[in-house]
């Protein structure tokens, strides 16, 4: 991966042997990676630049030269703040599967360098793993130094067979039931938001939506499967919804600035889009849209020992 740091200014021809030379000309390094992963989260290429600790200059050039490299707009500039492209939202799902892939290569060389034995695999949910886990797993670090943590990430059922198959040792979901086949124990509670842009008619009315207007919508979710389908289901009951299905929570999002239409997210995912007023949360008549977070593990096992009961405890939300 580090080799495509020289190749940088243009896409690489198609043409040519399917070597991994020639795969390190069309795949930017990781620097590049991690910083596009900083802008989709802060919506600034600014605040990505201190958050990676590099000078803004730095950082629209690396940017710039990432496009190039790959042949495609990645963002959208504007005074207000920079914002992913459609493609620049398919890039960054990928970017970060790499970097996360670099992470689990990292650890995994660590724990052979050091001839570490202990390891704890962790499955979460989408929203948990991105927003909350990070911080437990680096408290966790603390403790127990020589422990080894892969992470899976996916939607709640993902999670659920991770663990029934024995793949996993603890997992995190949001939903409103335990999964089918586990135990597990509440952590916390989460709010979902439907969220629009500031131009949408929904944002400038007097009075909300009901849960008809909501149900009769179409909203951009993500896939079936996820904890925020299983919730909205509920708070609808038998309302029929129709929706646009898109494979994670930066792609919702960069729908949804985009103008694609409403869509329901964690309250933790829209953060900073809602400080910065790229999107508004809008009330809804009626409609709960509270879910509980959930440590899971197999049904039947035994109390959780040692790293896995800790960050179990770890995980318990102070709110």
């Amino acid at each position: 991966m580090s080799g495509a740091g020289a190749h940088g200014g243009s896409p690489a021809s198609p043409a040519g042997p399917e070597n991994g030379l020639g795969l390190s000309r069309r795949v930017p390094d990781l620097g590049a990676l991690q910083l596009l992963l900083a802008v989709a989260r802060l919506g600034s290429l600014g605040r990505a630049a201190r958050e990676c600790g590099v000078s803004q200059p730095a950082a629209s050039s690396r940017v710039r030269a990432m496009e190039r490299q790959l042949g495609i707009a990645l963002l959208e500039r504007s005074p207000r703040g920079s914002r992913l492209t459609g493609a620049g939202a398919l890039v960054t799902d990928w970017a970060r599967r790499i970097v996360e892939s670099a992470e689990v290569f990292d650890a995994g060389v660590q724990a052979l360098r050091g001839r570490r034995d202990s390891r704890l695999r962790v499955a979460a949910s989408m929203t948990i793993g991105e927003y909350l886990l990070p911080g437990w797993l680096i408290a966790l670090r603390a403790r127990h130094p020589d422990t080894v943590v892969s992470l899976a990430a996916g939607n709640s059922a993902f999670v659920a067979e991770r663990l029934r198959s024995g793949e996993a040792d603890l997992g995190f979901v949001e939903g409103l039931t335990v999964p089918q086949g586990l135990d597990g124990a509440v952590i916390g509670h989460d709010r979902l938001l439907v969220v629009v842009p500031p131009a949408h008619p929904w944002a400038r009315r007097r009075r909300p939506p009901d849960a008809r207007e909501l149900a009769a919508t179409p909203l951009i979710l993500r896939e079936e499967g996820s904890g925020t389908r299983e919730v909205l289901a509920g708070a609808l009951g038998e309302l029929a919804v129709p929706l646009h299905e898109f494979p994670s929570t930066t792609a919702v999002k960069a729908a949804v600035i985009g103008g694609a239409g409403p869509a329901v997210l964690s309250e933790l995912a829209v953060g900073e889009e809602l400080a910065a007023r790229r999107l508004v949360a809008v009330p809804v008549e009626g409609v709960a849209l509270r879910r509980a977070l959930r440590a899971v593990w197999p049904k039947g096992q035994r109390p959780p020992a040692g790293p896995v009961r800790d960050l179990l405890g770890l995980s318990r939300l102070r709110r």
